[in-house]
C-alpha cells in the first residue's frame, strides 16, 4: 500500500480523496493555484505544492508541474479526482512512465474509452447500441450545420474530451448549430486543452441512467447499481439519485451487464461510469464512459455500504476486489442536490465572492465513513469566509440524503436545505427546494427535460409556492418580536420613554416596483424565557417555540408541536429593518411594523431605480473575452454584443433592441464586476 499520494485536484473531490487517505493512514499531498492557497483541500492535506497562477491551464492542466510535485514530495501514487486531467489518457501515461501510480484506469484505457468519438466506434464495434450521429472530428463551424441537417434536428454538438456540461449545445436549427459549434470548441479547448467536437442525434424525453463500474487488475469487474441523473439543467447534473425510480430490476441486470462487457473489452481498471440514454420502453444506448470518478459517487456509497475511493486506491496498489457481483448491496434511497455558486432568480448567473456565512445542516454521515448510513451528508472544499473565485466550477457543495425509501430520502433532503446557510454569495438551494416539491418529481414522473420543460422561462419566486404561506408571515412577526423584546428588555432606559411592545403589528411583504401586500397580526402570549409566542394571521393561528438566538441565521423550533427548520436574515435589500425568512425555498422579506407606523410608511413616495436601457451591463463577475462591437456600430436586437467567461462558461450578451453604439465603457481581458457597464447605446 502506498505511504503518500498526490491529489491532482481541488475543491470537495480533493477533500473527499484526503478523507479516505486519511482513514487508510496514508500521508497526502495538495496542489493547489494562486487562486487557492486558503483553500479547505490545502489546509486538510499534510503537506501542499503551489503550481501556478490562477487559470485552471497555468495550474491545474499543467501535467508536467503534478509530475514535479510528486517528485519532490515523494508521492507515490496521483488521484486524479474528476474534470481536469482525469480522463487525459497522455496524463496518465506520463505518470506511469515516470515510476508514479495513476489511481484511476490505465491510459490504454482511458483513451479507448474516454474520447467520446473513439469510444462510440468501440461500442458499435461490440454491438452496443449507439444513437445516431457522426462520430468524426468536425473541423469548421460550416461541416457541423451540414452534418446536423443530414441527421435532423435537434442534434447534440459535444466536445470529445468534454465533461460536466462544459463544451456541449443542443441545436435546434442552423443558426444554433453554428453558434453552438464554435463555443463547444472554445470552452473544450479552455476547460480540457482538446477542441474536437462531434454531433449525434439529440434523443427527446429521455433518462440519463448511468452504471457505476469497479474493476481490478486481476481481470475482475463488478457494477455497483444505476444512478438516475435526468434532473438536469443545461446538460449538467443538478439532482442525482440512487436506485432509478424508473428501470425495473430486468433492465437494471441488462445494463449492468452490458457495461461490464464493455469495460473487459478493454481491460478496464478503477472505477468508472457507463452511461446510458434510456427510453420510455427501457431500451437503452450507450451514451459514453467516464473513465473516472463521478461528481455523484456518494449515492451509490450509501445504497452499497462501500467507500469507492478507497477501492479505487486499493485496486491501483494491486489490490484484488474484495466483493463479487453477488455480494453488491443495495440498500434504502439515496439522493444528492448539488449546491452551486449561482442565482437562480437571476437566470443561474455565476456568483463568486467571499462566503460571509458558510453553515451546511448538521452532518450524520461523513465521507469515507460507510458505517454510519441513513442520514445527513455534506462534502464541500469550502468554509465560513473562504472565497468562490470566478475561475473554476461553480459547484461549492454535495448534500447528500439516505432515507429508507424515495419519499423519505425526499423528506430529508427539504429539511436540510432548510437548514443549508449560505451568505454572500448566491446559490441554487431555493431551485433545489422546488425541484423538490414539484409533483412530477415526488412522483418519478420526469425525463432530461424536465427542468425545460417546467422552468423554460427562468425561475421566479413565484416558481416556489408555500404550502402554507402564512406561516411565513407568522414566522417574520415572531422574528421581531423577539428582537423588540431585548430591546424592551435593554437597562438604562430613560422613565417614561422606555420601549414599549404592543400586540398589534401589520406585517408587509415587500414586492417589486414599490408594490407592497399587507397583512394584520396578532402577536399574544410572549416569553421571553421559553422563546414562545402565538401569532393570529387571521386565517390561522400559530404558536411558535424555538430557542433561537438574536443574530442566528438558521432557526429551529416547533410550530403548533412539529418540529420546522428555516432561515432569518435582518437588513436585506436597501431596507435595515426588513426581515427575510426562508423556508421549503420559498422567500418572504417583510417590513413587521406597528398599525401607526405601517399608516405613515404608506404615504412614502416609491422612488424609481435609474433608467439603464441604454447600457449593456455584465450581469455576473467574470472575464471579458471578446466586445463584438464598435463605436458608432449599428447594432440590431439580437446581435453578439460582448462574451463573459465565468466558471469555466462562456456567456454570450446580446443586444436586447435595436441602436447604436456610443461608448464601448470596458476593454477585452478586463475583469468585470456584477452590473459593471460594457457598452453604451447612443441615446436617439
Amino acid at each position: 500500500m502506498f505511504t503518500k499520494i498526490l491529489i491532482a485536484n481541488r475543491g470537495e473531490i480533493a477533500c473527499r480523496v484526503i478523507l479516505t487517505a486519511r482513514k487508510m493512514g496514508i500521508k497526502t499531498v495538495a496542489v493547489y493555484s494562486d487562486a487557492d492557497k486558503d483553500a479547505r483541500h490545502v489546509d486538510l492535506a499534510d503537506e501542499a505544492v503551489n503550481i501556478g497562477p490562477a487559470p485552471s491551464r497555468d495550474s491545474y492542466l499543467q501535467a508536467e508541474k503534478i509530475i514535479a510535485a510528486c517528485k519532490q514530495t515523494g508521492a507515490q501514487a496521483v488521484h486524479p479526482g474528476y474534470g481536469f486531467l482525469s480522463e487525459n489518457a497522455s496524463f496518465a501515461k506520463r505518470v506511469e512512465e515516470e515510476g508514479i501510480t495513476f489511481i484511476g484506469p490505465k491510459h490504454y484505457s482511458i483513451a479507448a474509452m474516454g474520447d467520446k468519438i473513439e469510444s462510440k466506434k468501440l461500442a458499435g464495434a461490440a454491438g452496443v447500441n449507439c444513437i445516431p450521429g457522426v462520430n468524426d472530428a468536425i473541423e469548421t463551424a460550416e461541416k457541423a450545420v451540414e452534418i446536423a441537417k443530414g441527421i435532423g434536428y435537434p442534434v447534440m454538438i459535444k466536445a470529445s474530451a468534454g465533461g460536466g456540461g462544459k463544451g456541449l449545445r443542443v441545436a435546434f436549427n442552423d443558426k444554433e448549430a453554428f453558434e453552438g459549434f464554435t463555443s463547444c470548441r472554445n470552452e473544450a479547448k479552455n476547460s480540457f486543452g482538446d477542441d474536437r467536437v462531434f454531433i449525434e442525434k439529440f434523443v427527446e424525453e429521455p433518462r440519463h441512467i448511468e452504471i457505476q463500474l469497479m474493476g481490478d487488475s486481476h481481470g475482475n469487474v463488478i457494477y455497483l447499481n444505476e444512478r438516475e441523473c435526468s434532473i438536469q439543467r443545461r446538460h449538467q447534473k443538478v439532482i442525482e439519485e440512487a436506485p432509478s425510480p424508473f428501470i425495473t430490476d430486468a433492465t437494471r441486470k441488462a445494463m449492468g451487464e452490458q457495461a461490464v462487457l464493455l469495460a473487459k473489452a478493454v481491460k478496464y481498471q478503477s472505477a468508472g461510469t457507463v452511461e446510458f440514454v434510456v427510453g420510455k420502453d427501457q431500451s437503452f444506448y450507450f451514451l459514453e464512459m467516464n473513465t473516472r470518478l463521478q461528481v455523484e459517487h456518494p449515492v451509490t456509497e450509501c445504497i452499497t455500504g462501500l467507500d469507492l475511493v478507497e477501492l479505487m486506491i486499493r485496486v491501483a496498489a494491486g489490490e484484488q476486489l474484495p466483493l463479487a457481483q453477488k455480494d453488491v448491496r443495495r440498500e434504502g434511497w439515496a439522493m444528492e442536490c448539488r449546491i452551486n455558486a449561482e442565482d437562480p432568480f437571476r437566470n443561474f448567473l455565476p456568483s463568486t465572492g467571499r462566503l460571509v456565512r458558510f453553515q451546511p445542516p448538521k452532518e450524520t454521515m461523513f465521507a469515507a465513513d460507510t458505517a454510519q448510513l441513513f442520514g445527513v451528508r455534506v462534502d464541500t472544499g469550502v468554509q465560513d469566509g473562504g472565497e468562490i473565485p470566478m475561475f473554476y466550477d461553480s459547484m461549492i457543495a454535495k448534500l447528500i440524503v439516505h432515507g429508507k425509501d424515495r419519499l423519505d430520502a425526499i423528506a430529508k433532503m427539504r429539511e436540510a436545505l432548510n437548514g443549508f446557510v449560505i451568505r454572500g454569495i448566491s446559490s441554487n438551494i431555493p431551485f433545489q427546494a422546488a425541484l423538490l416539491a414539484h409533483p412530477k418529481f415526488v412522483a418519478g414522473d420526469f425525463n432530461t427535460g424536465f427542468i425545460a420543460d417546467n422552468y423554460g422561462k427562468g425561475f421566479s419566486a413565484e416558481d416556489v409556492p408555500h404550502d402554507d404561506p402564512d406561516f411565513l408571515v407568522a414566522l417574520a412577526a415572531y422574528v421581531n418580536r423577539r428582537m423588540l423584546g431585548r430591546a424592551a428588555g435593554i437597562s438604562g432606559q430613560l422613565p417614561g420613554h422606555g420601549v414599549t411592545v404592543g400586540e398589534e403589528f401589520v406585517v408587509l411583504a415587500l414586492g417589486a416596483e414599490g408594490k407592497h401586500s399587507q397583512k394584520n397580526v396578532l402577536v399574544v402570549d410572549f416569553e421571553a424565557e421559553s422563546g414562545s409566542s402565538r401569532i393570529d394571521t387571521g386565517a390561522r393561528s400559530y404558536e411558535i417555540c424555538s430557542k433561537w438566538h438574536l443574530g442566528g441565521a438558521r432557526i429551529r423550533g416547533t410550530v403548533n408541536g412539529q418540529p420546522f427548520t428555516a432561515q432569518v436574515e435582518r437588513g436585506v435589500g436597501k431596507n435595515p429593518l426588513a426581515i427575510r425568512v426562508a423556508h421549503n425555498g420559498t422567500r418572504l422579506d417583510a417590513l413587521v411594523l406597528s398599525p401607526r407606523a405601517a399608516a405613515l410608511h404608506a404615504l412614502m413616495p416609491y422612488k424609481a431605480p435609474p433608467d439603464m436601457s441604454r447600457f449593456v451591463l455584465s450581469p455576473m463577475p467574470g472575464l471579458l473575452v471578446d466586445v463584438a462591437v464598435q463605436v458608432g456600430q449599428k447594432v440590431q436586437a439580437g446581435e453578439r454584443v460582448a462574451v463573459i467567461e465565468a466558471m469555466k462558461m462562456e456567456n454570450v450578451l446580446f443586444a436586447i433592441a435595436d441602436g447604436v453604439v456610443g461608448k464601448v465603457l470596458a476593454a477585452k481581458g478586463e475583469s468585470l464586476t456584477v452590473d459593471q457597464p460594457i457598452v453604451e447605446f447612443a441615446s436617439t
